[in-house]
């Protein structure tokens, strides 16, 4: 298991650390396979192209000839012969770079998918440093890695070519008996079967070396739990900060619901558990709302505003704790605690009139 800082990665890697690596262009890629897609789609080409191929390159010759007995042999002469060959050449040619560039393309992003760096296009001046380039050959786990990689691959495809070629070479005793058209043919076939073989033995290769790239890439990108925490502590913050944060916040929220309990028509209590503040206004409101709820000191807190602020307390230790747990501050009271709830606002509101009465009398 690859360390880092002496701690072992055991973690797989999140989508942020990916991203980055993606920006700075690390990702799961093989070699292997536009390799073999170059060489499947240029014989490919070569074996449809090739009489127009054959065609161009013989009007080719043909015209460079015929104009030695056309033309003096001067300067002027041998640059036009010169320019029109490489000319043709061009044409001939650039159908098949035209398609084998489209295949590379394809084969990379078919890999990787689009993605477009400028990070990854920056130059990193420690690459140009001779000695860290010879260092990173010759002691880099990766370098020999992929020496051992190019000679495995050199022997497959070495012993495979060596072996149709040898026997072809053995069949060959019997073209003597056979006409030059036969001759051509038959060389044509060897070859395509050359081919074909080794684009099979080459797409083997490329799909083992794609598996493994993968795999090297996930294990490379696999972080220690002191990265998964500090990229925690970047992406969501440092905990510590968050929990002060949250206590800021309820805070001033528990603040908010005390400045409201003296608005507040009754406090019902169980008596020194609960506490739970009601408003009803029957113009805003379809039932009574709870302005505030608290439990244990909180609810103590509640009791000493409502009883400074002259706010009615009844006690109803079952009422109470169903309000507490099923409603929230800013809720109206459900429907199945209707009946009780209003019992206690006519109780209340009855309160209030009597003190009334009395205070005109």
């Amino acid at each position: 298991m690859a360390e880092v800082d002496g701690q072992e990665k055991t973690e797989q890697a999140s989508g942020k650390r990916l991203n980055e690596g993606r920006d700075n262009g690390r990702v799961a890629k093989s070699s292997e396979i536009n390799s073999f897609a170059i060489f499947s789609a240029g014989m490919l080409m070569i074996f449809f192209t090739q009489h127009y191929m054959s065609k161009q390159i013989s009007d080719m010759t043909i015209n460079a000839f015929n104009s030695l007995d056309v033309h003096n042999i001067n300067q002027e002469t041998f640059t036009y012969i010169i320019k029109d060959t490489i000319l043709t050449f061009l044409l001939t040619v650039a159908p098949i770079l035209g398609v084998l560039f489209v295949v590379a393309l394809v084969a990379g992003i078919g890999q990787v998918g689009f993605h477009f760096s400028f990070k990854a296009l920056m130059p990193k001046f420690e690459k140009f440093n001779p000695f860290t380039g010879i260092k990173k050959i010759l002691i880099s786990t990766r370098s020999l890695i992929e020496v051992v990689k190019s000679l495995i691959k050199l022997a497959i495809i070495g012993g495979l070519t060596y072996s149709i070629l040898s026997q072809f070479v053995l069949n060959s005793e019997t073209l003597v008996e056979l006409s030059i058209p036969q001759i051509l043919s038959y060389m044509i076939e060897a070859a395509y079967t050359l081919i074909w073989k080794l684009a099979l033995a080459y797409f083997l290769i490329a799909a083992i070396d794609f598996v493994y790239q993968k795999i090297k890439y996930k294990k490379e990108m696999m972080m220690t739990k002191q990265e998964v925490k500090e990229e925690n502590k970047q992406t969501e913050g440092d905990p510590q900060i968050k929990s002060r944060i949250r206590k800021v916040q309820f805070q001033a929220a528990k603040n908010r619901m005390m400045q409201k309990v003296p608005k507040a028509d009754v406090v019902i209590t169980n008596p020194t558990h609960y506490a739970i503040a009601l408003k009803y206004d029957m113009s805003k409101n379809v039932a009574p709302k709870v302005l505030a709820k608290g439990v244990d000191e909180l609810a103590q807190r509640i009791k000493q505003i409502a009883i400074e602020n002259s706010v009615p307390l009844h006690e109803d230790r079952e009422l109470a704790r169903a309000l507490y747990r099923i409603c929230d501050v800013g809720d109206e009271i459900p429907s199945t605690l209707f009946k009780a709830v209003a019992q206690v606002l006519a109780y209340v509101y009855q309160l209030k009139n009597n003190k009334k009465r009395k205070l005109i009398a």
